[in-house]
């Protein structure tokens, strides 16, 4: 029989993130190894001789390279620090049958079961506050593209205002960038408009726009480097996550709208009269995507790509605090062969140039990833205006539910995942753990122990699992959220306190005896911060878990298929992921429920939510059947 390869852009995204992330990360952390040790570098074992295991729920538990170096921190030597490349504990999913069965063909390469012990330079907090390293100097992109993306030239704000980038690692100005009010943003709708009104871009085939969209997933990936030092210096997001699971995550979202371009399509109706009907898929026309600070790089194509596809043009606003990559990818687009006036990227605050996007009248349509407060401006301006249709992704504080059940190790695993990931920044992070008591005290003692491994560092640094907050505003923020939690009565387990002198680094953070009434259960903070529930019984835990005025997200831990199927059909949130957490992928819809708000991103969904269905009606005469 012939051999056939993997193919991995059809796996799920936890085995995306195995093959993507961790396997070719531990190769960089080798070579990285290499080249800073004096020994021999045929004492370093190549991952090429390692033996494929028999499936992959027997993935080893984590990949523990030991770091021996001093912390970035303090001047104090660290003790040994175990680095996990971002998110090793995600490798827990693929053990359960969940999530697993229906790719039992499929092998991953595991890893050695030894640990290695690797002499990597970590950053100093005085070479942090320089901006660069001498380690990691050489991961710092030049940035290149500062103005306005409009009809496709990169030009100057009409005003010739500019803002500034300040780096989360340091604290410092890295860049200014063009900083466009309604005035820039009426001239890009009007490049939109008439890129939607007389331009090839909706005439095209839907097989020549999919592979226009190919050509730009091309070249994403071929500025991987580039793009990913951007994503760390301009929003504190790990380099070796970005290079190895963000940025390809980008280029396949493309590809996969690239391949769903060529097949939209309405129906033919069965009418009860003597007509004849269809329908008719349409491109909504002109929409503005309003872009958060989390995740520039995949929310952007999240947007940017399903309407691509759907043959509509768009004015672009990313988040102030993380311009850069957005505009990089204006760059890559007109590479790519995107038609000018197709893509436009205007960088400018929210309450000027993401309210003269919502309010346009020539804009038919808004999509908003935000804060649920912003959601409600963005909805009530698009309502005063033209009533254009909005879809809303905001806020949310997502419960994850530990039954008596769980494997303590692997739920503990789960909970600091779905919390400290991202630095928390992550909306639908599972900042709610509710852990029934039959377990909550072992819980607790190993919560406490694992949490601490949870390193705070640079965010170019291989080794580090926590990068900094994105700017001061919401350090700030999670601090003083930190220090509600200790009025209000929690009791603080770990963290607490800010991690270095320079930057926007917070420790992550759990709270224990935590209330329901309390500010940190019941408001988003956005942030590394945990808070701790006990509870009796099921019903019990689905009450709690139901009790916020947010849908986003959810998780389950447990090992009864009763107690998954019962309470995934009980809470109120989009999502639900059983014995999972970050369960992200291009195929599966993501969107919320009650105030997190209402339209899916991701999958066949996010595609329609750009396209209008018209119907199409004629008379028939003397049929012999209707």
């Amino acid at each position: 029989m012939e051999k056939r390869e993997t193919n991995w852009n059809r796996l799920p995204y936890s085995l995306f993130i195995y093959r993507k992330l961790l396997w070719p990360a531990g190769k960089l952390l080798i070579r990285t190894a290499k080249d800073k040790t004096t020994g021999n570098a045929s004492e370093v074992p190549s991952f090429n001789t390692v033996k494929r295991r028999k499936n992959p729920v027997e993935i080893s538990e984590s990949i523990h390279f030991l770091a021996l170096t001093k912390s970035p921190f303090t001047e104090k030597p660290s003790a040994t620090l175990p680095v996990y490349l971002s998110i090793t504990s995600i490798l827990s999913r693929l053990r359960h049958p969940f999530h697993v069965h229906k790719y039992h063909r499929y092998r991953a390469p595991s890893f050695p079961k030894q640990l290695q012990t690797l002499k990597l330079k970590m950053a100093t907090s005085e070479e942090i506050s320089n901006g660069k390293t001498s380690s990691f100097s050489n991961l710092i992109p030049t940035i290149k593209f500062t103005q306005l993306f409009i009809n496709g030239q990169f030009v100057d704000a009409v005003s010739g205002r500019t803002l500034e980038t300040i780096s989360p690692r340091t604290g410092e100005v890295i860049a200014r960038v063009a900083e466009g009010d309604s005035v820039d943003v009426d001239l890009a709708v009007a490049a939109a408009r008439q890129a939607f009104d007389h331009g090839p871009w909706p005439r095209m085939s839907g097989f020549a726009r999919g592979r226009v969209l190919s050509k730009f997933a091309d070249l994403i990936d071929q500025n991987a480097d580039e793009l990913a030092g951007l994503e760390s210096i301009d929003a504190g997001k790990l380099f070796t996550f970005n290079k190895m699971a963000d940025i390809p995550f980008a280029a396949n979202l493309l590809r996969y709208y690239a391949g769903a371009a060529d097949k939209i399509h309405g129906d033919v109706l069965k009418m009860s009269r003597e007509l004849h009907g269809y329908t008719l898929l349409e491109p909504i026309g002109v929409v503005g995507h309003i872009i958060p600070w989390n995740f520039p790089c995949t929310l952007f194509f999240s947007k940017v790509a399903p309407s691509l596809a759907a043959g509509c043009t768009m004015v672009v606003k990313p988040a102030e605090q993380t311009p850069l990559s957005a505009l990089f990818f204006a760059h890559l687009a007109r590479e790519a062969g995107i038609p000018d006036g197709v893509m436009n990227v205007v960088v400018g605050y929210g309450a000027t140039a993401g309210a003269a996007i919502s309010a346009h009248m020539d804009v038919d349509k808004v999509s908003f990833t935000g804060s649920t407060e912003v959601g409600r401006k963005v909805m009530q301006a698009a309502a005063l205006s033209n009533l254009k249709p909005v879809s809303l992704e905001l806020g949310g504080k997502s419960p994850v539910l530990i039954f008596d059940d769980a494997d303590v190790d692997k739920a503990v695993d789960l909970a600091l995942l779905a919390i400290f990931y991202n630095k928390g920044e992550v909306c639908a992070a599972g900042s709610r753990v509710f852990v029934q008591e039959g377990i909550y005290d072992e819980f607790v003692k190993k919560l406490a122990v694992k949490a601490k491994e949870w390193t705070v560092g640079d965010p170019l640094d291989p080794t580090t699992r926590v990068g900094p907050q994105v700017n001061k505003t919401q350090f700030e923020r999670v601090l003083s959220y930190i220090e509600h939690g200790k009025r209000e009565g929690a009791t603080l387990l770990t963290g607490g306190k800010p991690a270095a002198e320079t930057g926007f680094y917070i420790q992550p953070t759990v709270f224990t005896d935590v209330k329901e009434d309390m500010m940190i259960s019941r408001d988003e903070i956005f942030g590394p911060v945990m808070a701790l529930m006990k509870f009796k019984t099921i019903e019990e835990g689905i009450k709690y878990a139901n009790n916020t005025k947010y849908g986003l997200a959810s998780g389950i831990v447990t090992k009864s298929l009763d107690i998954a199927n019962t309470v995934s059909r009980s809470i109120k949130a989009g999502v639900v992921w059983i014995n999972c957490y970050h369960g992200f992928d291009i195929d599966c819809p993501f969107g919320g429920y009650k105030m997190s708000g209402f339209g899916k991103d991701f999958g066949m969904e996010a595609l329609h939510k750009y396209l209008q269905t018209k119907a199409v009606v004629t008379p028939i005469y003397n049929s012999p059947w209707l």
